[in-house]
């Protein structure tokens, strides 16, 4: 084998290696479930409705 053909199929598959991992990061991107925490008053407030419940 010439070195131009070795050098040709270590770069696929360096190519190639790169694209699956960056597509397996992005899938889990997608996947993630975000969420925000509440607003300290509008945890105050549903503290005092169970409050009053009671």
């Amino acid at each position: 084998m010439s070195t131009t053909t070795i050098v040709s199929i270590v770069s696929i598959l360096v190519v190639a290696i790169v694209l699956i991992l960056s597509l397996v990061t992005i899938s889990k991107g997608y996947g993630y479930k975000h969420s925000i925490d509440p607003h300290p008053d509008e945890k105050k407030e549903k503290d005092k409705e169970g409050d009053d419940k009671e």
